[in-house]
């Protein structure tokens, strides 16, 4: 199965939807090579890139099912393949 290397980029307005965010990220955690969160209190939302190596299938069910969570917006960008050698 054809992977691809992705950045889901996640911005967090809504704290009440956070259980529910890591609850996802839990179960796409076979996929995921890393995270980092910061919060950013001045502008009261936190920032968190997710690193994967999956299906693209999987990234974009990913990335949907965040981007549904109230309060929260999720963007995806993938790895040129040519990038990937």
């Amino acid at each position: 199965m054809d992977t691809r290397v992705a950045v889901l980029a996640i911005i967090v307005r809504e704290g009440t939807a956070v259980a529910a965010l890591n609850d996802l990220l839990h179960q796409y955690a076979e996929h995921i090579i890393g995270r980092m969160g910061v919060p950013y209190h001045q502008r009261g939302v936190s920032v968190i890139s997710v690193a994967m190596d999956a299906p693209a299938d999987v990234i974009s069910a990913l990335s949907g099912k965040i981007g549904r969570l109230p309060g929260i917006t999720a963007k995806t960008v993938y790895a040129p393949e040519e990038a990937l050698r």
